[in-house]
């Protein structure tokens, strides 16, 4: 093995091992600056919660001492010997004083009289500071209602905790005052609640910060002192200190009066302490960082050998068939593996370059139509990819289904069929010849073709696929016969979509059926059709179980004159009630019933039910014309008039209660066929209705040969017709041609009652719509009828306005 530089595997061994190096160093660094940064973050955290505990706890102490106070203040006896002004025997109010004091546990008491005079003392000498900030305190008192004042003063130099009570009988007559003193105990009890080192620092505007107690050694008190001194100032934000070596995380909180010097508190966190849990992780850290580098050095070095390895092996197998290669150079002049695997496929190029020819054209060539198949598309796409990945452009896809080429192919014959697909290729190289000179298309088998868009975005693939299915729109003329021909067509690209081609392929054919089941055209591949696709795998099983299990419901739509507003039809719809998903809506099983052919089982449902609710409603004595939709496939079903007339003989009810409903697309899918259906159940009584007039494509002199008795106007014509005079144009147009057929005119979708005056003013017959009633439980129809009331006619008819404004005009 060489691991020479020279070598590819010298290289790829020297390229994994530094790159492991230098991730290994570089993940070692942010995590130990992450393990400082979370100390850091976690030390100033406890600072500022030890800051909330402290002033919690100086708080909770004032309270109790203030209740100290507050007993004395109240005492009886202690209010005689005050006296009402407050001036009474002042030997009494001493003692008194001094056993509360006792009780209490205060440094110092006084007794402010009436006149806010310091009558008696104890526990101190006279402090002219002190009491200037007693005085202070009275009126703050005083607003208390009786619940007292407190606050922090130095006396001597040492702080003190000052709380007044006032003594009333029952106004306040004096004041009582004690001071307790801020000792060691206060910053023992904080340590132990918040694990905190504590420093009481008395604030003197001559001498600067005096310690007064601490919880660490006498030695580093000194130090912090001399640094708090060094600052000349406190600050409320965490700061570092150097204390003999030894690093502290502290903050100075000021529990002194404002704007006074005072008494702070440092709170002090040992910055070795808190990290010394992270020490153990970061030397685990390095070990692992040290074992990974030794590890990625072995993995590097036989990494490098197995990729090397192969390589000379295809070049020791290449120089043994230096007959025969491919028509291509490899124009690659290297001194390693890489360069040797190229000379053996230079010799081996010239010796099957003839038969590699005749291989390649049977292999990847389809013999009808003389393009590429499936094979040889493969190939091209990957090339394409493969440069297109060097050059950062991108490739796209694009996959064809011809419509209806099966029912060409049954009706006119395989030979017909042939000569249709070379026409098809034909009229594709032309146009792909006009639109993009590098394209090149395929025909991946059967009535499918593909083509390939080298430096095409998604953008000029749409505007190329529009091309395409306009020149296949065109009729095709053979041996006499002209057909008629569309397709769907899949849209999918590099880098967009995905970066291989077989990935490529099934997008873009995922997108084709899409663009087939929507008579959409020309679709560009999304992953929600994927996922819309793996949904569907398990939908057809629960369609079957929910028939089986009872799950769907009949609900139904009422149909009114809209002359009158009376009741004479309803519209039966299904609703699916899953155990599971709760109420799934019609859209998302209706399309894939129809996909599947399960909209004939789905549909028989519907006939079934619908008799059965007229049956009832008729024994009842509400007689109505119940509509039900036909789908695609059930007029593709020859044998659907004798299963209805067998629901309907079951039910004893007359074919002359329904109205089948079919679309104009569903009729133009297979026009003989559908004829023919149509023709049977007219026969029978039957009424046909086509459902959303308008929508389609097919002409009116077809629509004419129809058996049918109504027309529904589609509701996208009607919702916004009282705003869009285009709108209310098309539908007085199909009105009028409705009326001349000798048709019945419905209007769906009316949602407001000005819609409604101005489609009975145009002379429709009937209508539904949300503004009637939205679809409901077929049980609850017979209610509803009895409590629907139509709305009041206007005393102007509505066609009168619209006449005089000339809107439809």
């Amino acid at each position: 093995m060489k691991l020479g530089f020279q070598s590819l595997e010298g290289r790829i061994a020297t390229l994994f091992l530094v790159l492991i190096i230098v991730l290994q160093v570089l993940g070692l660094l942010v995590i130990q600056r992450g393990i400082d940064s979370n100390a850091r973050a976690a030390i100033a955290t406890e600072l500022t919660n030890g800051e909330k505990v402290f002033r919690k706890l100086i708080e909770q102490n004032a309270q109790k001492r203030r209740y100290s106070a507050q007993l004395l203040a109240r005492d009886t006896g202690f209010v005689q010997a005050v006296g009402n002004d407050g001036s009474g025997d002042r030997a009494t109010i001493q003692s008194a004083l001094e056993n509360g004091a006792g009780r209490a546990h205060a440094a110092l008491t006084m007794l402010i009289d009436g006149d806010r005079k310091v009558k008696v003392t104890t526990g101190i000498r006279k402090a002219a500071a002190l009491e200037q900030q007693v005085l202070g305190l009275l009126d703050q008192s005083e607003q208390s209602d009786g619940a007292g004042a407190g606050g922090i003063a130095v006396v001597d130099g040492r702080p003190f905790q000052i709380v007044v009570m006032p003594v009333k009988a029952p106004i306040t007559i004096a004041w009582v005052v004690m001071g307790f003193a801020i000792d060691r105990q206060l910053a023992i009890d904080m340590k132990e609640l918040s694990a905190l080192d504590v420093a009481i620092f008395a604030r003197d505007a001559e001498r600067g910060w005096l310690p007064i107690e601490a919880t660490v050694a006498p030695a580093l008190v000194g130090a912090m002192t001399a640094d708090l001194q060094a600052r000349h100032a406190g600050t409320a934000h965490t700061f570092d200190v150097d204390i003999k070596g030894s690093k502290y995380s502290a903050r100075m909180v000021d529990i002194g009066r404002e704007g006074e010097p005072g008494v702070s508190v440092m709170l002090a966190r040992s910055i070795e302490e808190a990290t010394a849990e992270y020490a153990h992780l970061e030397q685990r850290l390095i070990l692992l960082t040290v074992i990974g580098i030794i590890v990625g050095a072995v993995a590097s070095v036989l990494t490098a050998k197995r990729i090397a390895q192969p390589l000379r092996q295809l070049a020791g197998i290449a120089r043994r068939l230096e007959r025969g290669d491919y028509r291509a150079q490899t124009g690659l002049v290297r001194n390693d593996e890489i360069g040797a695997l190229a000379k053996a496929f230079d010799s081996m190029r010239d010796g099957i370059a003839k038969r590699e020819q005749e291989i390649s054209r049977l292999a990847y060539w389809d013999p009808l139509t003389n393009l590429p198949n499936r094979a040889q598309f493969v190939r091209l796409l990957n090339d394409n990819l493969a440069e297109a990945q060097k050059r950062e452009q991108p490739v796209c896809v694009l996959m064809m289904d011809l419509d209806r080429f099966k029912h060409v192919n049954d009706v006119m014959g395989h030979t017909f069929g042939d000569a249709l697909l070379r026409q098809v290729a034909l009229r594709l190289q032309l146009q792909l010849s006009e639109a993009h000179a590098d394209a090149h298309v395929a025909r991946l088998g059967g009535d499918e073709f593909a083509v390939l868009l080298p430096g095409s975005d998604i953008d000029s693939a749409r505007a190329i696929a529009a091309r395409l299915l306009a020149a296949l729109e065109q009729p095709l003329s053979l041996d006499d016969q002209t057909v008629d021909i569309g397709a769907g067509l899949g849209i999918a690209g590099y880098p967009r979509h995905a970066d291989d081609a077989e990935a490529l392929l099934s997008m873009a054919e995922v997108a084709m059926y899409t663009a087939k089941q929507r008579n959409d055209g020309a679709v560009v591949y999304d992953a929600l059709i994927d996922k819309a696709s793996d949904t569907s795998l398990s939908l057809l099983t629960e369609l079957r179980n929910a028939i089986e299990r009872d799950e769907f419901r009949l609900h139904v739509q009422p149909k009114m004159k809209l002359d009158t507003g009376e009741v004479v039809g309803v519209e039966s719809l299904v609703r699916w009630q899953h155990p599971e998903r709760g109420n799934v809506f019609p859209d998302e099983f209706i399309p894939f019933a129809e996909q599947t052919g399960f909209i004939r089982v789905l549909t028989r449902w519907v006939l079934e039910q619908s008799a059965a609710l007229c049956h009832e409603m008729a024994a009842k004595g509400i007689h109505l014309k119940v509509s039900v939709n036909l789908s695609t496939r059930d007029l593709l079903d020859q044998d659907l008039p004798n299963k209805f007339l067998d629901i309907l003989d079951r039910h004893q009810v007359a074919p002359e209660s329904f109205c089948l409903e079919i679309t104009e697309s569903a009729i133009m899918d297979d026009p003989v066929r559908a004829q023919q259906t149509l023709e049977r159940l007219h026969a029978m009584g039957v009424d046909l209705s086509i459902d959303d007039f308008g929508t389609g494509y097919s002409s009116l002199a077809y629509l004419k040969r129809l058996p049918v008795d109504e027309l529904k106007i589609d509701k996208s014509f009607v919702l916004n017709m009282e705003n869009d005079i285009g709108d209310t144009k098309i539908v007085r147009s199909t009105i009028d041609l409705g009326h001349n057929m000798g048709l019945r005119v419905v209007a769906e979708g009316i949602e407001s009652e000005a819609v409604w005056r101005l489609l009975a003013a145009l002379g429709c017959d009937q209508g539904q719509g949300y503004f009637m009633s939205r679809p409901i439980p077929g049980d609850q129809l017979v209610e509803w009828i009895r409590n629907w009331v139509p709305p009041v006619r206007s005393a102007l008819p509505y066609a009168d306005t619209i006449g005089t404004a000339g809107t439809i005009s």
